[in-house]
């Protein structure tokens, strides 16, 4: 029997979600095969990829079929719901029926996996209050021990993390991706957990994940080091030292913000919490998609495996994992290396701000999320349209 190579890295400690979530693959079972059969342990979803399920794209899933919410939509319609209510009942009730396929992963693992992860609005990622009370509101609605509901790791977002663990609701906190963002997000997550022991309130059920975003990282700087080779490089030497860093930033990055959770959890305030059953907040890797077709479609798997994280895969990467994965304890190894990495990104031949990426980059993650989440509200306003009686 061929190995299962999702289930391999389980032995490592990595769990592995699925970074996709339709009503397709919840209705025809393949959502159930891939928690019962593949090592599935987790869902992560966002405004893009309820946009892309609704309109019916084949790249998320074979069963791909907009039509399947028409008679949601149609109901909707005819209780005189507005349309954002409409899309809320839509995805809340995926949401619901995914984290009732993962309830027994997360009994079995004692509340570590079996999590659906669904985002507050991206419309206010920039406002602390809105996204309080809409994570309040989601988890009470959905009513679903074994979801997370996800805010983006801006500075308003992480005072709202704060308050959301000290109100005991599991949180994944989005969008991360420079390494002090990873360290701010940890310390929101202790400051919440801290909240409550000191109103003598339960830690022990309460989980949290951070996802650190990889290949967007490598995408960004690439096309920087693109753009001064193709200016001209009359220096072999120098080219080589450009050509070198390309592909290799988000996995430095990464195992160097491990090495920062390494350190976190060693401290006097962390141990305190855990003496009172807390659990760890994991890192997790998202935006875990190959971009570049010149490297490996499971370099941001291969190398980033090791204890207590998680890796979010799109369904293509999850088929390419199982077909050629090599499995091994990777996330500790190489730190010299990794360190090196992104201090030379600051030599003049080089000069890349790595700051300045890391701020762009959230930037951006928001209106990527804005912009679909937009798009999907103008195509159910569409359909409500025409389905309404005249």
């Amino acid at each position: 029997m061929a190995t299962n190579h999702l289930q391999e890295i389980q032995e490592y400690g990595q769990s592995i979600w699925i970074d996709n979530l339709t009503r397709d693959i919840i209705q025809s079972g393949e959502l159930k095969n891939l928690v019962a059969n593949q090592g599935i342990s987790g869902i992560t979803s966002n405004p893009a990829i309820f946009e892309k399920a609704m309109s019916g794209d084949k790249s998320q899933s074979a069963y791909a079929n907009n039509a399947i919410y028409d008679a949601d939509i149609e109901a909707g319609v005819r209780a005189q719901l507005p349309t954002y209510k409409i899309y809320e009942s839509l995805v809340f009730a995926d949401i619901r029926n995914a984290a009732d396929i993962l309830r027994p992963v997360y009994e079995a693992s004692n509340g570590v996996d079996g999590y659906v992860s669904i985002e507050v609005p991206p419309t206010i990622a920039h406002d602390t209050q809105a996204t309080i009370n809409e994570a309040r509101r989601y988890f009470q609605e959905i009513g679903r021990e074994n979801i997370m509901i996800k805010i983006p790791g801006t500075e308003s977002g992480l005072p709202a993390v704060d308050q959301v663990i000290a109100d005991g609701i599991n949180v994944n906190i989005t969008l991360l991706f420079s390494v002090q963002s990873y360290i701010n997000t940890a310390w929101a997550y202790i400051r919440g957990l801290e909240k409550r022991v000191a109103e003598d309130k339960d830690i022990s059920k309460i989980a949290s994940v951070a996802s650190f975003f990889l290949s967007r990282i490598d995408s960004n700087i690439d096309a920087k080091i693109d753009a001064k080779l193709h200016r001209g490089v009359d220096d072999i030497n120098l080219e080589a030292k450009l050509s070198a860093v390309k592909g290799k930033v988000a996995i430095a990055n990464a195992k160097i913000a491990y090495q920062e959770y390494k350190k976190i959890i060693e401290s006097d305030r962390w141990q305190a919490l855990a003496a009172k059953g807390a659990k760890v907040q994991r890192l997790l890797w998202a935006s875990t998609s190959t971009k570049d077709p010149h490297y490996s479609d499971v370099m941001y798997v291969d190398q980033l495996i090791g204890r207590d994280t998680v890796n979010t895969l799109p369904p293509s990467t999850i088929a390419a994992c199982v077909d050629h994965c090599d499995v091994g304890d990777r996330l500790g190894t190489n730190l010299k290396e990794a360190y090196q990495l992104i201090e030379s990104l600051k030599d003049p031949d080089i000069n890349i701000d790595i700051n300045t990426v890391m701020d762009e980059l959230l930037v951006e993650g928001i209106d990527k999320f804005v912009q679909p989440f937009q798009s999907l509200m103008n195509s159910l306003e569409n359909k409500v349209k025409l389905l309404s009686p005249v």
